[in-house]
This record gives C-alpha cells, structure tokens and sequence, in this order.
C-alpha cells in the first residue's frame, strides 16, 4: 500500500524523516512517496492546489497524509476522509476542499488507540497523529474505526469564487503560484481547448497559446497547463514576479 506524504516541512529538518519513521513503526513494508515538503509555509491554499492535482495519478487505495496545519494544537479537527480512490488524512482546515466532489465518508481522528502515543504533542501532530493514522489505514484498519463519523458538508472548504462563464467571456480567479512563478486560474483548459481565445488582466491583453515555445523570450501568454488549468506564465521567466499578482486575483478569458 501507498501513503503520499505533502507538508510545508522543507528538508533542512527532521520532520519528514520522522513522520516515515513513524510510518515503518508501524509497518516497515508501506511504502511512502513524497508529493511535496516545499509548500510554503501554512499556505493552505498551495497545499489544496497540490493534493487535487497529484490525486487522479495514484492506485486505488492510496492514503494521502496532508499536514500543512497553522492550528496545529488548537480546536480545529483532525480527520480523514474517504474518497472513491482511496484517502486523505489531514488537519480540517480547507486542505482537502479541491477533493471533496470525491469524498464518501469521514470521521474525526478522536480514537488515540491508532495514534503514536495517548497524549500527542501541541506542535507536531504530522507526527503523532496523521502519520500513524494513515500507516494504519494502509495496513487494513477501516475508517470507522479511527474515529467519529462527521457530515461530509461540515468539513472545512477554502473560498475559492466559481468560474463566471458569460457569453463572451470566463471570469476566474489566481488559484495557485507555482515554482516556476505562473500564475494557475480554476478556469478548466476545456472551456477554450477547440477555440482560439485571450487572457484580459488589469486591462492588458495576452494571448493564448499552445506551448512557452509559441512566444518570444520574455513574452506573457495563456497556456493550459499540465494540470488542465489555464495559467498564465512567462516563456523563460517568471509570470508573477513580472505581473505582481497574488492567488485571489481576478482574471478574464475571452
């Protein structure tokens, strides 16, 4: 069995290692993937961005462990989440939002019985609770069991706009920013995929294409991305540096 591991730890320090550590004491033969350590620190949002893009590439049944947690220690829940594909097991705080058109059941993680130790630290419940939580549920043991069933619709959801669709134009907004500064929409890339069509922000106009290699050096232009989104990015440079935009901003597809 799979479990994914996605935090804002970074990898200067021990926390990853000591999560997998936790992880094999439980059961040596799990095998863990890294999505990512490099989140940006408490950026629920990124971490959301990330989780629903990495979900369709993995086998039924794999456990995703997400810990990007600011309020880690205080009243927010610990849960894990069902989904059709297998589970996600993280701090109630939005992370999981992009994924719950997927999700079939919940609990609240309040049974210490599968977490490392009866009394968890306030700091690092990646640790303590998530990680054995998802070594556990790789090794058989059922999702009722970790705890309290809670309402799907009671689970934490980020306040990501609905993309505006006119007859003329898509209105969106900045979803993500990724390593390479472009600037990710929740506009889907099927709504202009068999249609020539232009990004509007801030009054300027810039062209959609299909690869970086289709502008010059230096240009702004539209893509769909990897991710079936559409971005806006920089051929050989970096979109957000250049334009200033954070994830919220407005953006126009026409």
């Amino acid at each position: 069995m799979i479990v994914t591991l996605l935090t804002d730890f970074g990898l200067s320090d021990v926390y990853v290692g000591v999560m997998k550590g936790a992880i094999a004491q439980i059961n040596s033969q799990i095998q863990t993937i890294d999505l990512t350590h490099e989140v940006p620190p408490q950026d629920i949002a990124a971490a959301r961005f990330h989780l629903m893009n990495a979900y369709p590439y993995f086998p039924e049944g794999t456990i995703h462990v997400a810990v990007i947690d600011p309020g880690v220690g205080s009243q927010r829940r610990s849960i894990a989440v069902q989904l059709k594909s297998g589970y996600v097991v993280s701090p109630d705080n939005g992370l999981i939002s992009g994924l719950l058109n997927e999700a079939i059941a919940a609990v609240e993680l309040n049974n210490p019985q599968y977490w490392r130790c009866q009394t968890p630290s306030a700091t690092f419940h990646g640790r303590d609770i998530f990680a054995p939580v998802g070594a556990h549920l790789a090794t058989g043991i059922s999702l009722k069991e970790l705890g309290t069933e809670i309402d799907l619709d009671s689970i934490v959801r980020l306040p990501i706009p609905d993309v505006i669709e006119t007859e003329t134009e898509l209105r969106g907004v900045i979803q993500a920013i990724d390593h390479f500064g472009n600037l990710i929409t929740n506009i889907p890339g099927e709504k202009v995929r068999d249609r020539s069509w232009n990004i509007r922000i801030n009054q300027k106009i810039y062209p959609g294409k299909k690869t970086y290699a289709d502008a010059a050096i230096g240009e702004i232009v539209g893509l769909i991305g990897s991710h079936g989104w559409i971005e806006l990015a920089m051929n050989r440079g970096n979109a957000q540096s250049f334009l200033k935009l954070k994830v919220g901003d407005a953006i126009v597809v026409i």
